[in-house]
């Protein structure tokens, strides 16, 4: 007997069960009136050179302070589309959940989805879903891939050089923060919220700016990750400043605590960019007063080193193994 509050295998087997799933659930929550399945593509309407990226997530707990799976997969990628210089147009979807999910959480998460979307003019057009038998999962996977439309295709890494300046759009390590609060372990509370969010309304600001070079989104490895990925692609090195870093309390407590860097934890709704040394600051905060000055290029080392607030200075390490798996 099918209960209709979860899910069951038989909603991913094609046949009355999914078809109901699809126009009960997603149709309504991605605002689409009825999705037609008699097609196995979708057509696009794109003017300009297109750019696809795909990802896919598996966060814990599915539901946390600031956002859920399903608002991350979407932010996800659309970032991914936008530091690349592309505005986003269109994502697919595809859902892998655990026989037993109840059918009332799945419909808060495709709500959040296409909410999220919707804000930020993009039409979900395609996607799938599959049921896993139960206990072959962890309640629900996510994979999303985006299409945009390439805006600035002069970005790059091997565009960066000596003296250049590397700016981060708001604090850092808010999302890894948040996402390990919100399972209470090691018997931490707090209400920091995750800063996952759709970096749209920046990026667009931002592409204007002639001596942008480069960004990206500091997800899995966070900030120390991406600039282990300039050095390591142009041989320079990277000098951050401890005291122009943005670090809320709660994020430097959590670290201190548990012995994490706050620079290698995720963020789910920053950008990370490199402008050449000309950029004028004062501008930059008219787009966003959150945004940061926080270090130089520099040819001395190909290595991240951190002037820290005592005067010293520190090695930033890679980020090795996952202390904070299904963070993404």
């Amino acid at each position: 007997m099918t209960n209709n509050n979860t899910i069951s295998l038989a909603h991913g087997n094609g046949g009355r069960l999914m078809q109901e799933l699809i126009q009960n659930v997603f149709a309504p929550a991605f605002g689409v009136k009825t999705l037609d399945t008699t097609k196995d593509a979708v057509a696009l309407d794109l003017r300009g050179h297109a750019v696809i990226s795909t990802d896919g997530f598996t966060v814990d707990p599915i539901f946390f302070p600031g956002g859920d799976i399903g608002k991350l997969a979407v932010c996800g990628t659309l970032n991914d589309l936008l530091v690349s210089g592309a505005i986003p147009a269109y994502l697919t979807v595809n859902f892998f959940i655990e026989e037993g999910y109840p059918i009332s959480s799945l419909t808060s998460i495709a709500t959040s989805m296409g909410q999220t979307a919707r804000d930020n003019q993009v039409r979900i057009v395609a996607g799938d879903t599959k049921v896993l038998p139960r206990g072959n999962a962890a309640g629900i996977y996510i994979a999303t891939t985006g299409i945009g439309v390439m805006q600035r295709a002069d970005l790059s890494l091997q565009r960066i050089r000596t003296g250049d300046s590397v700016f981060i759009s708001g604090t850092v390590g808010d999302h890894g923060t948040a996402v390990m609060l919100a399972r209470q372990e090691f018997g931490l509370h707090g209400d920091l919220e995750s800063d996952c969010s759709c970096v749209k309304p920046l990026v667009e600001k931002l592409l204007s700016i002639e001596t942008l070079k480069f960004m990206r989104d500091p997800t899995r490895g966070g900030l120390a990750g991406v600039c282990h990925e300039i050095v390591n692609s142009t041989g320079l090195g990277v000098r951050l400043k401890e005291n122009a870093i943005p670090v809320q309390d709660q994020v430097r407590t959590m670290c201190e605590i548990l012995g994490y860097d706050p620079y290698q934890l995720a963020c789910e709704g920053r950008v990370l960019f490199v402008c050449g040394p000309e950029t004028d600051l004062a501008q930059l905060k008219q787009i966003s007063e959150d945004i940061c000055e926080i270090g130089v290029i520099e040819d001395r080392s190909s290595q991240v080193l951190l002037e820290t607030s005592l005067g010293g200075q520190r090695i930033v390490p890679e980020l090795e193994g996952e202390p904070l798996p299904r963070i993404c």
